[in-house]
């Protein structure tokens, strides 16, 4: 009976925090305006609070319960603000120069065709996007997400962690790589994020951060249940 009262308890509170949003146009507007005026800011607060909350859910759905000592909700966040801005970056990146080089692969309409409605074209330069985005720049970043996933954990989830120094060759060490490999880039980056950013590129350019931002809920799941997979609590 507590876990369900905890269950509801958290739905509840994940409803009243984005109700306003489709209630209210005029936070809808407020909210709209600040995304184009301070995209970088909106990206570091979208992904600290979504992706957070999917290692939230992540945890639950491994331990049974939303928090754990030592799991670090506050560092975690603010390391996913910052993973955010990375993430916002390389969608600017990967938009911009992938249709720059299918056009020098002899696909002569790859910038345009993402300006028209959806195509065969458009389809086939948005899955580009995504897939070099998420086989160059992916792996990068969700081993970078690891390390101060266990960096966190080891400092018993204090927010001091933030200003200690990661002991990265250390942390490399200890790292399940075969889960790294098996799960994390084997399975998750063909199977699903190639396809959701594929998705996601498809969409008007003002929206793609916002979809990503959700798709964080997805893969803060994801790499909290493969973190709990390779054992974050050697």
């Amino acid at each position: 009976m507590g876990k369900r009262l905890n269950d509801l308890l958290f739905v509840a509170g994940v409803v009243l925090l984005f109700l306003p949003f489709f209630l209210s146009q005029t936070v809808f507007n407020w909210y709209d305006a600040f995304n184009l005026n301070h995209p970088m800011v909106m990206s570091f607060l979208k992904f600290a609070v979504l992706a957070t909350l999917g290692e939230v859910i992540g945890l639950r759905i491994k331990t049974g319960s939303y928090t754990a000592k030592g799991f670090g909700v506050l560092p975690r966040a603010i390391v996913w603000g910052f993973l955010g801005l990375t993430i916002k970056m390389a969608f600017v990146v990967f938009a911009s120069g992938v249709p720059v080089f299918l056009v020098k692969m002899g696909l002569d309409n790859a910038l345009e065709v993402m300006k028209e409605p959806i195509s065969s074209s458009k389809l086939l330069v948005a899955f580009s996007i995504s897939a070099a985005m998420n086989l160059i720049y992916a792996p990068v970043m969700m081993t970078l997400h690891r390390i101060t996933d266990m960096h966190i954990v080891a400092n018993s989830g204090k927010i001091a962690c933030l200003f200690r120094t990661i002991q990265f060759g250390k942390i490399m060490k200890e790292m399940d790589w075969g889960m790294q490999w098996n799960f994390v880039f084997k399975k998750t980056i063909p199977f699903f994020w190639i396809p959701a950013h594929t998705i996601t590129f498809l969409m008007p350019a003002e929206y793609r951060v916002l979809f990503a931002a959700l798709l964080g809920i997805v893969l803060g799941v994801l790499l909290a249940i493969a973190g709990n997979k390779g054992g974050s609590n050697k």
